[in-house]
């Protein structure tokens, strides 16, 4: 009986928050609507209209009339004139090739005005909306949630808040110069846009802003503008001076990468050329001299091989550390030499994957796209992840492991890796240091990120 009753009772209050997500999902429409129209001096009159109109309803004042009125024909004016408040432009941005997470930057606007002429407007970038799914509101838990009061746990506002404050993309400025253009002209303009997380942008919805004369409404109306895409790298945080772990094994710069950078050892002698050989190191005197293709034979260079391991397995709760644990793989990596070395990226992210850059395969700039669209995964998969290392275990000099958390199973996958000869270091971000650290095992807090960080030991 009482499991029937707890079944209608749980049912009741996700038909309670069904409600509750229509009418958030409404109300965040109409104030995003109302934001983007109103003006700050029109929200102040309204403030003032409001409390002019409770004064003239107490007692009837002859100055308050007139004040409520003259506010109430100026409003009035301004919803008029917004009609007559038109654009018709084209533009084309020109948008940077990367951006940083958390780090401002900014978008360039070839405006061409194909209608009459324009004054004393401005063009602004619109995010995705960032409203979350109804099923995503209703399973989902805000951080702390559950130390709050009965009244904000059940309503679930600051679930809301914290969703949809977590999906917005980016924060857009309007431009720094208002438009104005003769039918006909084209002209530049700048405005700044500030990612809030890492990923893939689509810029496709770009709006001009026409204010009324008298600065109180604008119109929102939407721009002819071709569409671009920004790759907003990972956040990365100033490393001090380290060495990587590991240094016995080398990657031979043999045959396979000389023909992409070529040969850097020092000169051996000369042999018969090869299918293959590159022309630059043909020696032409020999030719010259012997009728016959020579070329210099070069000592082959070895380069060290490191692996980054990214743990893309975040317990309930900890999706946080896993963007600063993201954000710390991309320090490592725009730190590290690839002019000396191979870093070989090696994470789970639905399937298994290995990304190589480094002297003669790939840029560091590669690793970075990389980690600025890579994603948690569903589920732990430490054997798997345990498998993918020990493949590669022969070519690697050494491995450092970036952790989002710890726990038994990470510990584990340290200790395997460990036992399988391959030198291994980690950096785990937490919330608190534990009182007991693994050797080789250095915590960083990520409330504290960049001070910990700069804390790291010389050799890792």
């Amino acid at each position: 009986m009482s499991t029937s009753s707890d079944a209608r009772q749980r049912d009741s209050i996700w038909g309670f928050r069904s409600w509750l997500y229509r009418f958030y999902r409404t109300g965040t429409a109409m104030n995003h609507f109302l934001r983007r129209r109103i003006r700050a001096a029109g929200m102040g009159l309204l403030m003032i209209g409001i409390v002019l109109g409770c004064l003239a309803g107490g007692q009837a004042s002859d100055p308050v009339f007139r004040l409520f009125a003259f506010g109430f024909s100026l409003g009035c004016l301004s919803l008029v004139w917004l009609p007559f408040r038109r654009a018709r432009l084209e533009v084309r941005r020109e948008v940077p090739p990367h951006g940083t997470a958390g780090e401002p930057l900014r978008i360039r606007y070839q405006v061409t005005n194909r209608g009459r002429s324009l004054k004393n407007a401005w063009l602004v970038e619109t995010p995705p909306d960032p409203r979350p799914e109804r099923a995503r509101f209703l399973r989902t838990q805000e951080p702390g949630e559950t130390e709050r009061n009965r009244f904000d746990r059940f309503f679930a506002y600051y679930r809301w808040n914290w969703l949809c404050e977590s999906r917005l993309v980016f924060d857009a400025r309007p431009s720094e110069s208002a438009i104005t253009l003769r039918r006909g002209e084209s002209a530049g303009y700048v405005a700044e846009l500030l990612p809030r997380r890492r990923g893939l942008v689509s810029l496709d919805d770009l709006r001009v802003l026409l204010p009324d004369p008298l600065g109180l409404y604008q119109r929102c109306c939407r721009v002819s503008a071709t569409e671009a895409a920004l790759a907003i790298l990972p956040r990365r945080y100033r490393l001090p001076a380290f060495e990587l772990p590991g240094s016995a094994r080398f990657q031979p710069g043999g045959d396979a990468t000389s023909r992409n950078t070529g040969p850097s050892g020092e000169f051996v002698g000369l042999r018969d050329y090869q299918p293959g050989d590159p022309q630059r190191l043909i020696h032409w005197k020999s030719w010259a001299r012997t009728g016959r293709p020579i070329v210099k034979e070069l000592e082959d260079s070895f380069y060290p091989r490191h692996g980054l391991i990214l743990d893309t397995f975040p317990e309930a709760g900890d999706a946080a550390l896993f963007e600063e644990a993201v954000s710390v793989a991309a320090s490592f990596v725009s730190s590290i030499d690839t002019h000396e070395c191979l870093i070989d990226l090696m994470f789970i992210s639905g399937c298994e994957r290995v990304v190589t850059a480094g002297r003669g395969t790939g840029r560091a700039e590669s690793l970075l796209e990389v980690l600025a669209g890579v994603e948690s995964s569903p589920r732990p998969e430490f054997d798997s992840l345990n498998k993918l290392v020990l493949r590669h275990a022969e070519d690697l000099a050494g491995c450092l492991a970036v952790l989002s958390g710890w726990s038994p199973e990470r510990a584990d996958l340290l200790g395997r890796i460990s036992a399988a000869g391959v030198e291994i270091a980690a950096i785990v971000v937490c919330d608190e240091i534990p009182a007991a650290v693994p050797p080789r095992v250095h915590f960083v807090r990520a409330t504290r990120l960049a001070d910990d960080l700069m804390r790291l030991p010389p050799k890792l």
